[in-house]
């Protein structure tokens, strides 16, 4: 019986898959050489793909494009990165050379595209679709773009009260988004989300607050998230059908409106078992659309979408040296890693997220079922499962170099909820992270983005 990681791969899944293949005993990542980064700048280990982002904006992009030809539908489409699964200026600044437009969540974010205009990294024509439920310091700044030439802002209001506040404050004509309040999931311990208008106050307030005033400002997009994403289920498609009905139903008084934003939610691979038919869900939804505006006799709007974790998420990974075997039952095998799950992939402990796991090396060896377990004294600090089965296989430790694993696809939100650059759990520090990016010369370049947290600066922060 063949019994080598190898063997338990291949018995398992298709492999070699896109972005990963085995050369000389190796894991390849993108092609990469995980194997050089980590004799160069050691474990644990932060790295970034970046060409992976501008690979996923082209598919997107292109799969909406071939859904707008099959089915002639006459509006167009948009793709807004959603910043808040990943600020970093170099995600940000390598999403936008793919002309794309931006969703904010947060005041300091409209520091942020101050920031891009002045390094001329965008112009004023971009549209800015500005999110969540917003405090004053947020809707100033979002006054102050407008007031400055951005032309294609759009706040979108979460509640009737938010437009009082941009009628004081912006002084040029400028265009609105309502969001509309989604229905949850069954399983939700709430049936609402907290979040944008219910759908039955949408007309009233369109005809009492912005009817007549067009001069000032004009309802330009309807916006809907399903916190499930898009997924092809009863449930999805009735909270799409709701916002696409009232679409038609305000076209009709509302000849402003011309935009349905969907949000994000597309998934990205977290197992090599994943399987997903984005172009049969990108058909289906402009298939709908157009339909439901052929019934009503409306035009067809434009298409948004706000994708964050689709964006960035496969672009990165984080690798591990295991640091020690432990047996502390008959039937349970620990390795232990040299960093935390709890501080470095926190969806593991908050939301039970599984991530895209396999070892870098040793897949000639025999493989066993056993635990990763972190090096802070929690309890939680743990990974026992993957996607596609409730356990974990990795080779066994031999004699030799150490065992490397890595979890990939995790480029989005774990360093916004993890707090990059704080205090972590146990004082364990954040791990260096390593960039690998086309220079000017189109050649693939790695470089180190940030050291290995210190001591000192945590100290610092602790007002030692």
């Amino acid at each position: 019986m063949n019994n080598s990681y190898t063997d338990l791969v291949k018995q398992t899944f298709n492999f070699p898959q896109e972005g990963f293949n085995v050369e000389d005993g190796y894991l390849q990542f993108n092609d990469l050489d995980v194997k050089a980064l980590i004799d160069k700048y050691g474990t644990p280990l932060k790295l970034s793909y970046l060409p992976k982002i501008g690979m996923q904006i082209k598919k997107a992009k292109k799969m909406f494009g071939d859904a707008i030809k099959k089915h002639r539908y006459e509006g167009k489409y948009n793709y807004c990165y959603c910043t808040k699964s990943s600020h970093f200026s170099f995600v940000v600044e390598e999403a936008l050379k793919h002309d794309i437009n931006l969703e904010t969540s947060y005041a300091y974010d409209i520091e942020i595209i101050k920031k891009l205009y002045a390094k001329k990294k965008i112009s004023k024509d971009i549209h800015i679709i500005c999110n969540g439920y917003k405090q004053k310091p947020y809707i100033s700044r979002i006054a102050g773009l407008l007031n400055s030439g951005f032309k294609n802002v759009i706040p979108v209001l979460d509640n009737k009260e938010e437009l009082q506040q941009y009628k004081k404050s912006v002084k040029v004509p400028f265009k609105l988004g309502i969001r509309l309040a989604a229905e949850e999931e069954p399983s939700f311990p709430f049936y609402t989300s907290r979040l944008g208008f219910r759908p039955r106050d949408v007309l009233e307030f369109y005809v009492d607050k912005i009817e007549g005033n067009e001069d000032r400002f004009q309802l330009k997009m309807l916006h809907i998230f399903l916190n499930k994403g898009i997924k092809d289920d009863i449930y999805y498609w009735s909270e799409l059908n709701k916002v696409i009905n009232l679409y038609c139903q305000l076209k009709k008084i509302c000849p402003e409106l011309d935009s349905i934003n969907i949000g994000g939610g597309f998934p990205i691979k977290h197992s090599l078992g994943f399987e997903y038919n984005y172009q049969f869900m990108i058909n289906e939804i402009v298939r709908n659309i157009k339909q439901s505006c052929k019934k009503a006799n409306v035009p067809m709007p434009n298409i948004f979408t706000e994708f964050g974790s689709y964006t960035v998420g496969e672009s990165m990974a984080h690798i591990y040296s295991v640091i020690g075997q432990k047996m502390q039952n008959d039937r349970e095998i620990w390795y232990m890693i040299d960093s935390s799950f709890i501080t470095t992939l926190p969806d593991t402990w908050g939301i039970g997220e599984k991530f895209l796991m396999l070892p870098i090396n040793k897949w000639d060896q025999e493989y066993q079922r056993v635990v990763l377990g972190g090096i802070t004294c929690d309890s939680h600090d743990y990974y026992d499962s993957e996607e596609h089965i409730n356990e974990v296989f990795l080779p066994k430790i031999t004699n030799g170099e150490p065992l490397y694993v890595g979890f990939f696809h995790t480029g989005a939100y774990q360093d916004q909820i993890s707090g990059y650059g704080g205090i972590k759990h146990c004082l364990i520090p954040s791990p260096k992270h390593v960039l690998v990016e086309y220079d000017k010369n189109g050649k693939l370049v790695d470089r180190l983005f940030a050291k290995e947290q210190s001591a000192q600066s945590m100290l610092k922060i602790l007002g030692y």
